[in-house]
């Protein structure tokens, strides 16, 4: 028997093993911070200038019309009435603008019903915009007709709608700080001014309203163009 021959075992080879060992680890982990991480929402991929954008145009819409509600009120006639209804149409771009940064930042929530939300509004308020700027354009004899004066009821109804909309931003609480709650207080312009003018009149009604779009919408705008951070949105 030759002298080189040996009984003791050849050694393991542990380097596959350990390199499988470690993948699977790896693997686990990666695993573990998938199911842990907090769902990423929309804010993700929303920059804060655009948030800045949107917040700006919601600020001068407000303005607009809040500078023709103080000069004409909210019952104006002849001119008056028809600058009302485009700077009426203005503010409603405003708050298209608004609700464009909602959607896109899930300010009313991550899911689906949450989301559809503001997809209704989107249409309630694409109506109401439809009205104000063929009232505020086309003839009388049209502006006075029934499928017309039908677009008149989505008005209040897309004021409301906001109203809902903000309830939801501030039990969502994806907007964070001043935000989370301001909306709201925005959003509060119709069940403030419509009981107002019922109440009151045009004489006061016009004041209450033109005051509460600068202070709710008007500052709204601001605060998101000041703070998008606080929307979720990134640089």
């Amino acid at each position: 028997m030759s002298d080189t021959l040996s009984t003791t075992p050849a050694p393991a080879r542990t380097d596959a093993r350990s390199d499988a060992l470690s993948e699977a680890r790896s693997e686990a982990r990666s695993e573990a911070r998938a199911v842990t991480r907090p769902a990423v929402g929309p804010a993700a991929a929303v920059d804060t200038r655009t948030i800045r954008r949107l917040g700006l145009a919601l600020t001068a819409g407000t303005l607009a019309w809040s500078a023709s509600m103080f000069v004409f009120g909210p019952n104006a006639e002849g001119l008056g009435a028809r600058v009302g209804d485009l700077t009426g149409f203005l503010f409603q771009l405003g708050v298209f603008a608004l609700l464009t940064a909602m959607l896109r930042t899930g300010a009313t929530g991550l899911t689906k019903k949450a989301r559809a939300l503001i997809r209704v509004e989107f249409v309630l308020l694409g109506l109401a915009s439809l009205w104000s700027l063929i009232h505020g354009l086309a003839p009388a004899s049209v502006g006075s007709s029934i499928p017309v004066m039908i677009l008149d009821v989505f008005w209040p109804l897309s004021m409301l709608g906001m109203f809902v909309i903000g309830i939801k931003v501030a039990a969502a609480g994806r907007w964070q700080g001043a935000l989370r709650w301001y909306p709201l207080v925005a959003e509060t312009w119709a069940v403030v001014t419509v009981p107002t003018f019922a109440i009151f009149g045009d004489g006061i009604a016009r004041w209450v309203g033109a005051t509460h779009l600068l202070i709710g919408y008007a500052a709204l705008g601001l605060l998101l163009a000041r703070r998008p951070d606080l929307t979720g949105a990134t640089d």
